[in-house]
């Protein structure tokens, strides 16, 4: 089965889908710098970096050059939307990303399509950009006498074995068949849960970094690659002597001493002094035996959120955000220190992605019998 990543980022969905026995067939990514993460570590994928605008006008893709569309439209593409509606889509400018990815799979015409983006797509200007989206995909005017199927969910990151509180919204259309998919979602669990009996288990930020060891600042960040210890470490290790990414922020002293004062699952409240950020969790510090926050772009940075390490008086490395986001230990991430972050702060944790890889499977199996 083929697959055309849009919005692909630094390639958490395709990781999923990769595992899935699906084939990457091309991927799109608008920033340069985390295409060439994509591309070095998908070296068989072709990847086109260009504005998603001029790949639609450009006419790039055309009907049936892949069975699955997946991709997650950046949701500033919503977050400003006015009430009007014109031609099908609410009229605001910024919405031309989910727009443009609609006009895509309407080209391409996917047995099935995958979305994801934000929780608070559902409720954003009062739920009305979400209905739109649902009904744009119905609408078999719009898509020339066809139509897709659309269920849609919540779905939460530690549900499926990863150390994070991240939720995310999921839009799955079938085209031209009925499915149901919360029967889809039990018979996948239990389909997993067959091969791997652990998939499932809650784990913790301790399961998930521990034995990564402390490391200074201005380092290379590739370090000896160390015993996995835990369940959740030894499903993302690799036989590589090398680990990369695991480069510590340089703080000021100011920041440092701050984080001294903070013990694990403490945060700003507990320094006195006055600390200016917009985030509620600021200087905070991670727990052990807890979940991590939704990781965000912001994870080097104290005052960006709960990031500080639940030892060590620094935030966590990009290499400690990957496993709190489920990526591989031999997925490299390359790029400025910026860029890494944005990377995996955006991405789709894998082990969800695998997960839907596999709803989109039985979806696929089902819409063939039904056929």
């Amino acid at each position: 089965m083929k697959i055309i990543d849009l919005f692909a980022g630094c390639g958490g969905l395709s990781i999923g889908f990769t595992k899935a026995g699906f084939e990457i067939v091309k991927a799109v990514e608008f920033d340069k710098m985390i295409a060439q993460t994509y591309i070095n570590n998908h070296p068989n994928v072709s990847v086109i970096i260009d504005d998603i605008k001029n790949i639609d006008v450009s006419k790039v893709f055309s009907e049936g050059d892949a069975d699955v569309i997946i991709g997650g439209p950046p949701c500033q593409g919503f977050s400003m939307a006015g009430s009007r509606i014109r031609n099908g889509f609410i009229d605001d400018p910024r919405n031309y990303l989910f727009k443009h990815y609609f006009n895509i799979v309407k080209t391409v015409k996917p047995k099935v399509f995958l979305m994801e983006n934000v929780k608070g797509i559902a409720t954003m200007q009062n739920g009305d950009i979400f209905k739109e989206i649902i009904k744009n995909f119905s609408d078999t005017e719009l898509l020339n006498g066809d139509k897709y199927n659309i269920f849609h969910t919540v779905i939460k990151s530690r549900d499926y074995g990863v150390p994070q509180n991240r939720e995310r919204m999921i839009i799955i259309g079938v085209l031209n068949s009925e499915f149901n998919g919360q029967e889809i979602f039990k018979l996948v669990k239990n389909k997993i849960l067959k091969t791997n009996k652990h998939f499932f288990d809650n784990v913790s930020v301790w399961d998930a970094i521990s034995n990564l060891s402390d490391i200074m600042p201005n380092e290379t960040g590739v370090i000896e690659n160390p015993n996995a210890i835990s369940t959740y470490q030894k499903y993302l290790s690799n036989h590589k002597i090398e680990l990369h990414n695991h480069i510590a922020t340089n703080h000021s002293k100011v920041a440092t001493d701050r984080m001294k004062q903070i013990s694990q699952g403490e945060n700003f409240t507990k320094l006195e002094e006055d600390i200016k950020s917009v985030h509620s969790g600021s200087y905070g510090r991670l727990e052990k035996s807890g979940y991590a926050p939704t990781v965000t772009t912001r994870f080097d940075t104290p005052s960006g959120g709960k990031f500080i390490h639940p030892v060590h008086n620094r935030t966590i490395t990009p290499r400690e955000a990957a496993r709190l986001q489920s990526f591989p230990d031999e997925y490299i991430f390359h790029g400025t220190k910026s860029s890494v972050c944005k990377q995996i702060g955006n991405a789709v944790p894998p082990k969800c992605s695998y997960f839907l890889a596999e709803v989109v499977n039985t979806i696929l199996e089902n819409k063939y019998k039904m056929e």
